[in-house]
C-alpha cells in the first residue's frame, strides 16, 4: 500500500472504552441518551461566551469521544435564545490584555485544539444554532458537520472588531471550503453579521427551522441510527481530503472502503436487503 493508507485509530476498536452518558461536566450541560449527546453551552444570561474553562473542558470532551462506545452523534446547542456570544469580555479578553506572548501562545493553541478535537472525533457534530452565534461561537458552528438555523440567528466572525485578525481556531482554512474565498473574505475582513437566510444560500447552513432544536435533533438520531463506522470514516476522508489531489483522494477512498467492507455492518445491510427488511447496524 502507498503512503496514504487509511487506518483505523486502534482507540476505536478496541481498548480504553468509555460510557459518556454519566459525564457531568463543570462548565456546559452534557445529557446523553439513544446514541445520541446534546452539549449545551448554558450562560444564557451572558448569551452563552466561553471561557478559559470552558474553551479546556470541550476540548478534553471532544478528544475523549473517540472512546465512547455510547455516543454515536452529538448535537451543540445555547441555552436560552442564543447559541454562543464568543469569548466572555471580562473573563477572557482583558485577562488577555495582560498576557506575555507565550501565555497569549498557549491560549491560541488551546483554542485551536478545540476545533482539532472536533474535527477529529469519529462522531458526527451538529449544530442548532439561533440568536447570536459570533466570534468563537461561530467557529463552534463551522467546526460542527451539520448546522441548523433559527430565522433569528446572526452568524458573525468579529475578530477584526477587537483588532484581530480573522485567522482564528482555523478559519481562514475551513470557512473559504463552506462558503467560498470571496464570500469568506469579506466576512473576516469585515466581521459583518450574515442572517439565517444569507448563510443558508452561501452553503454555511444546511436548513433553517423554528424551532431549530427538533431538525436538529432529527439528524443526530438519524445518523446514531446509521452505520457508525462508516460515518466516521466519511468525517476522517472529509477532513484529510482537503489537502489531498485527485488521485491522492481516490487512492485513499478506495483503501477506506475496503476497510469497511469487512465490517459487520456491510454484511448486515446485505442480508437486510436480501430479506427486504431495514438493517439494524451496530458499528463494527
Amino acid at each position: 500500500m502507498s503512503d496514504t493508507t487509511t487506518r483505523v485509530d486502534p482507540a476505536l476498536t478496541q481498548g480504553n472504552r468509555q460510557q459518556l452518558a454519566g459525564y457531568r461536566p463543570a462548565h456546559f450541560k452534557w445529557e446523553a441518551a439513544d446514541g445520541v449527546a446534546t452539549l449545551t453551552l448554558n450562560r444564557p444570561e451572558r448569551k452563552n461566551p466561553l471561557t478559559f474553562d470552558s474553551y479546556a473542558e470541550m476540548r478534553d470532551l471532544f478528544g475523549r469521544l473517540k472512546y465512547a462506545d455510547d455516543v454515536h452523534a452529538v448535537v451543540l446547542v445555547g441555552a436560552g435564545d442564543n447559541f454562543c456570544s464568543g469569548g466572555d469580555v471580562h473573563e477572557i479578553i482583558g485577562p488577555l490584555t495582560k498576557m506575555n506572548f507565550q501565555q497569549l501562545l498557549d491560549f491560541t493553541r488551546m483554542t485551536g485544539d478545540l476545533v482539532k478535537a472536533m474535527r477529529h472525533c469519529p462522531q458526527p457534530l451538529v449544530a442548532a444554532v439561533e440568536g447570536v452565534c459570533a466570534g468563537a461561537g461561530a467557529i463552534l458552528a463551522m467546526a460542527c458537520d451539520l448546522r441548523y438555523a433559527a430565522p433569528s440567528t446572526k452568524t458573525a466572525f468579529l475578530f477584526v472588531r477587537v483588532g484581530l485578525a480573522g485567522c482564528d481556531m482555523g478559519a481562514c482554512a475551513m470557512l473559504p471550503r463552506l462558503i467560498g474565498q470571496g464570500r469568506a473574505a469579506e466576512l473576516l475582513y469585515t466581521g459583518r453579521s450574515i442572517s439565517a437566510e444569507e448563510g443558508r444560500a452561501w452553503g454555511f447552513f444546511n436548513a433553517i427551522a423554528e424551532p431549530v432544536l427538533p431538525p436538529a435533533m432529527q439528524a443526530a438520531h438519524a445518523l446514531a441510527e446509521g452505520p457508525t463506522a462508516a460515518h466516521a470514516m466519511t468525517k476522517k476522508m472529509l477532513h484529510q481530503e482537503w489537502n489531498a489531489g485527485l488521485d491522492e483522494a481516490i487512492e485513499m477512498e478506495a483503501q477506506a472502503q475496503a476497510i469497511l467492507m469487512r465490517n459487520q455492518d456491510f454484511r448486515r445491510a446485505y442480508e437486510a436487503f436480501v430479506a427486504k427488511q431495514k438493517p439494524k447496524f451496530q458499528g463494527d
